[in-house]
């Protein structure tokens, strides 16, 4: 099973009034394990930034001086998602800016990434376990107790990396992203895809083997009818 948690940064909130993407962080999961592989770029927009989207991020046009433009990237991004299952935390956002840049191009027919790949919105699946409560990333953090204590701004590659704790830690019970502190803080921003030495994993001390009684068998059950309906029948566990 491959996955990639996928995150963006953006010159503004509303893609329909031309905001772009400037950032987009990907992090490969290969059956529920980090792999060697993430994808990281960070993309001029032809455009200004908005002060309320820099007061987010944290990225300005001087940062993004001499970065590659979408159309630049759009090949080798799509080559990359190719065969996975997304995982994104409010999915309709992300993939409204980069469907928006894929319409763009200058293609035949443009990409929508949701045809492209099956897509888990975390923000969705997080609504339905914890009804009622704050499921933004900061409080699902807080909740499975994921250390963000270095998330001073948000970023794309440091936020997919978070979400995938989140997202292991939603579904499973444990996180299986052994990631360096010298990693997490040094994303950096050079912008390209690396294929070794950033994802490195470890099995981890023994886990302990607890029975579940019926009450857990049966929030299992219904939370696995959930994933298998978000993921549109893709969780591989239910297929024959």
């Amino acid at each position: 099973m491959r996955q990639i948690v996928l995150d963006t940064e953006t010159t503004g909130l509303e893609v329909t009034r031309g905001h772009r993407v400037i950032e987009i962080g990907c992090v490969e999961l290969l059956n529920r394990r980090a792999s060697e592989r993430h994808f990281h770029r960070y993309l001029d927009p032809e455009r200004d930034i908005d002060e309320g989207a820099r007061a987010i991020h944290g990225i300005s046009l001087q940062d993004l001086a001499g970065k590659p433009r979408f159309a630049e990237i759009a090949t080798e991004f799509t080559e990359f998602l190719a065969g996975a299952e997304l995982i994104i935390h409010n999915a309709s956002f992300d993939l409204g800016f980069l469907d928006a840049e894929f319409a763009r191009l200058a293609a035949p027919t443009p990409v929508r990434l949701g045809e492209l790949c099956p897509v888990l919105d975390t923000l969705a699946l997080a609504r339905q376990m914890h009804p009622g409560q704050r499921n933004n990333l900061d409080s699902l953090c807080k909740r499975y107790g994921i250390d963000n204590s270095h998330r001073e701004l948000h970023g794309a590659l440091l936020d997919a990396r978070i979400l995938a704790d989140v997202y292991l830690a939603m579904t499973g019970g444990q996180s299986a992203l052994a990631l360096e502190e010298g990693s997490r803080h040094g994303a950096g921003r050079a912008g390209d895809i690396v294929r070794g030495g950033e994802g490195e994993t470890g099995s981890g001390p023994p886990l302990r083997v607890v029975a579940a009684n019926e009450q857990e068998r049966l929030a299992h059950a219904k939370l696995q009818d959930l994933l298998q309906q978000e993921s549109h029948g893709r969780c591989l566990w239910r297929q024959p």
